[in-house]
């Protein structure tokens, strides 16, 4: 629904336009990165832990599973790799519900309010904190 869905929030991007603007990013900074999206919270913790023997570090959006999802962040305190949290909007600017972030409790950085661009900077940090092991 990206790209149509509140574009006053979320902006006109579609879900392909951040795919290809990361994969692009991800290739310079000398990264290979599974970009995917579901609906489904049991196909999110499925792919959180199959991270865990795949990947180096997680960069998430966990849409409205941010306030509500105990088992995402669950599966992000097994896996132990380092996680951005990202949201296009600022979620501290709207409803008092969306203050409340599950992830956020684990992640190692949180990037919101930057729409797409939060999503570049996320692999920028991601890219240094590799690089600083």
């Amino acid at each position: 629904m990206l790209g149509t869905r509140e574009p006053d929030v979320y902006g006109h991007e579609t879900l392909k336009d951040v795919e290809d603007m990361c994969k692009t990013c991800a290739s310079d900074l000398g990264l290979d990165i599974d970009f995917r999206q579901s609906n489904h919270e049991g196909n999110l913790v499925d792919w959180i832990q199959e991270a865990k023997e795949s990947f180096d570090a997680i960069v998430i959006n966990p849409a409205a599973y941010t306030h509500t999802s105990v088992a995402i962040l669950d599966a992000l305190q097994a896996v132990g790799k380092p996680v951005i949290e990202v949201h296009l909007s600022n979620i501290h600017k709207r409803e008092a519900f969306r203050h409340t972030s599950y992830v956020s409790k684990m992640a190692t950085g949180v990037i919101c309010g930057l729409g797409p661009q939060g999503y570049i900077l996320a692999l920028q940090a991601i890219s240094r904190l590799l690089s600083s092991r």
